[in-house]
């Protein structure tokens, strides 16, 4: 089955989600992210301290993203990268080995702790926990026009069923020939793993990415995500 025909037949499938699911995942989110904040607080303060007077001494990272009914706002990161990383290199796409980012953020990147202030963007109502990674435009500009206009029907997460899939995306990218064809030949079949996430969207689903999200950070070549969800679209690259 293409790529293609997996996108067709999910977005014609889609179910729209509960108002009691949306509002049980809006207080998980919350009661999960408090959590986080405090048992990670070892972790985020020591980070924050280190951002200061290291690199550019500037602690988090804003930008523009896409986000629930493709309405914009401001994602919060650890920064990690030269502050003018945009207009320099690779612009939105960033390498293994990226000379862009500073020694302490190859650090936060590798272990993933950059994402960890998206926290206040769970607080704020911005995104979940699970969901479709929010993007820059010209990055969403990438998926086919139907999923442009339905992936953000439910709120973007911190990790979500592409994450788990592409959580070696850098590599990836940065093995190919032409890390920008590879880029856009990646977006095709993400997009088909979100509209399979809205399908699919339940408790268990949420549930079982969260677990599989900390279970890839010790284990990070394990295969166990294909286990769990064996019905996942099927991947032609």
């Amino acid at each position: 089955m293409s790529v293609k025909c997996s996108i067709a037949q999910l977005t014609n499938n889609q179910q729209p989600l509960t108002s009691m699911y949306k509002l049980t995942k809006r207080l998980i989110d919350i009661i999960i992210a408090s959590l986080v904040l405090i048992l990670l607080s070892p972790i985020l303060i020591p980070s924050i301290i280190i951002l200061l007077f290291t690199g550019e001494h500037a602690v988090f990272y804003f930008q523009k993203r896409v986000g629930y009914k493709n309405k914009m706002f401001d994602i919060w990161k650890f920064a990690t990268m030269l502050k003018n990383s945009p207009n320099i290199g690779t612009g939105e796409i960033t390498l293994r080995n990226d000379p862009r980012v500073t020694s302490f953020g190859k650090i936060l990147r590798i272990t993933k702790i950059n994402e960890l202030p998206q926290i206040i963007n769970v607080f704020k109502g911005d995104m979940s926990i699970v969901g479709p990674r929010p993007l820059m435009e010209v990055s969403v500009k990438l998926y086919p026009e139907e999923i442009r206009n339905k992936i953000y029907n439910c709120k973007p997460g911190m990790t979500g069923i592409g994450s788990l899939i592409f959580r070696d995306e850098e590599k990836i990218v940065s093995d190919a020939a032409d890390p920008k064809a590879m880029y856009a030949q990646i977006y095709p079949y993400k997009g088909a793993l979100e509209m399979w996430y809205q399908k699919h969207a339940s408790f268990y689903t949420d549930f079982m990415i969260i677990f599989l999200t900390g279970w890839s950070i010790i284990f990070s070549k394990n295969q166990l995500v294909n286990k769990v969800f064996k019905d996942l679209p099927p991947r032609n690259f």
